[in-house]
């Protein structure tokens, strides 16, 4: 039915899927509770009334034939933008060049965010049109004040590792700190070309997500945690219908 955005303005979602993967072997498509880990992207983006189209962009036949049964459109990614050297505002690029039509806004859903649903992409696209934004970019916080981090130096000698007003200070006292979490990247589609990034240098705005829904799967820890939540929501939805 069309985007319900500020004067019906359209939005495209784009999912970048690579094949190679070192640290975690195809896991794009990895069994994730019953369904190849990029389908919980393509549903999500699927499931939300304000996205048009979902596309999946990837130079690997296997991801692109598992994206369509799953119901999203797909482009062929070229291979020289599929390497270590490309950006994803290469891919996102071309992804945009090759659909049919311009769409207003561009929203990223990055396959390792499988927690990430559609309600999410609801509120964060909410927050674009009740701020008037040209950027929603989704955030979480840190779990441990950034004030406790710092670089360490050649001899690993931790003097001057932290700052003194830190030191005592209780944790809970700490200004809280907040992170990219790579679920959700929102941008007017002409600002992101012009600047080749969503994070344009004005009118954007944080999406805040809660810790759980904002793990990023990079490893097979990041994995099984994510499997092990999904397990555990399907439990306790099943015994609320007993």
């Amino acid at each position: 039915d069309g985007s319900v955005l500020i004067n019906g303005e359209s939005v495209l979602a784009v999912i970048l899927a690579r094949g190679g993967s070192k640290r975690l072997p195809n896991k794009n498509i990895l069994n994730l509770v019953g369904k190849p880990m990029i389908a919980w992207s393509i549903e999500a983006g699927l499931n939300s009334k304000y996205i048009d189209k979902v596309v999946v962009s990837s130079d690997s036949d296997k991801i692109l034939t598992i994206s369509k049964k799953y119901g999203a459109d797909i482009i062929k990614r070229p291979n020289e933008l599929a390497n270590d050297a490309a950006t994803s505002f290469d891919a996102i690029k071309h992804t945009i060049e090759n659909v049919d039509d311009f769409f207003d806004y561009v929203i990223l859903l990055q396959p390792t965010s499988p927690l990430r649903n559609y309600k999410h992409i609801k509120e964060a696209i909410e927050l674009l049109n009740n701020k008037n934004a040209d950027a929603i970019i989704s955030v979480t916080k840190t779990s441990h004040s950034l004030l406790w981090s710092n670089i360490l130096k050649n001899d690993d000698s931790l003097v001057d590792f932290l700052k003194d007003e830190v030191l005592n200070k209780r944790s809970q006292d700490l200004d809280v700190y907040y992170r990219l979490n790579g679920a959700i990247y929102i941008c007017k589609t002409n600002r992101l070309l012009d600047e080749k990034t969503f994070f344009v240098k004005d009118n954007i705005y944080a999406y805040k997500m809660d810790r759980e829904n904002s793990i990023d799967i990079d490893d097979i820890i990041d994995y099984k945690f994510v499997e092990y939540l999904m397990n555990e929501k399907t439990k306790i939805s099943s015994k609320k219908n007993e």
